[in-house]
């Protein structure tokens, strides 16, 4: 490789060649289909077309809208190659008493879905209100989520249980479901405790909150 004025050049390139190359501008108005990222849930973006002005309002509305709905945040662990894995999710439920089902819905551009999903297993872990930070970490990429954050085999299927949490249910993968971009994972129950941490974390209007806020 050379450079110019600290920009490198691919090898056999005339230097020159840049000046002919068409603007950003113009790239992006050649396309006309370059996707703006909404985030709708901790971790997770939907992509909606730049040069649609009723797709972005759409977007903003459906996820302003749904953010008015409070939920709990909930980090869903596994284990691939002995290695654990994880993601943030706010999309879970309880499903069936008998027998005891619950479902938690990632989205099909999860990276940690398909390894969870190979594994045929997964806990549910409950945050507390302290552990924003956690949620966050498992919401990002590009990083070692588990890092220094400690955490201990569950009992019925050894998936990542993480320290401080509200609660979890321990679970094999029931049933898998395609709905729009996103999956509906449904787990059937093989074991559940509670902590003493009372305080959860809730995520509303598209940030993190408690019941005492």
């Amino acid at each position: 490789m050379s450079s110019e004025a600290g920009r490198e050049i691919p090898e056999g390139m005339n230097p020159d060649a840049r000046e002919t190359w068409p603007s950003p501008e113009l790239i992006s108005s050649w396309l006309g289909d370059v996707d703006v990222d909404f985030e709708f849930r901790p971790g997770e973006y939907g992509g909606v077309h730049a040069d649609d002005p009723a797709a972005i309002a759409a977007a903003r509305q459906f996820r302003d809208v749904l953010g008015r709905f409070a939920s709990g945040v909930t980090v869903v662990t596994s284990t691939s190659s002995g290695e654990p894995v994880g993601l943030t999710c706010q999309s879970f439920s309880s499903v069936s008493l008998d027998p005891p089902l619950v479902l938690f819905v990632p989205a099909k551009t999860s990276r940690a879905w398909p390894l969870i999903q190979r594994s045929g297993k997964f806990c549910v872990n409950f945050l507390a209100a302290d552990q924003a930070e956690l949620s966050n970490r498992m919401a990002s990429r590009g990083i070692d989520k588990f890092a220094e954050v400690p955490w201990t085999p569950s009992a019925a299927t050894g998936s990542p249980l993480l320290a401080g949490v509200l609660g979890h249910v321990d679970c094999t993968i029931h049933a898998v479901h395609e709905a729009g971009d996103h999956f509906v994972v449904i787990g059937r129950v093989l074991d559940m405790a509670v902590s003493g941490v009372e305080e959860p974390l809730l995520f509303y209007r598209g940030d993190y909150s408690t019941t005492e806020s």
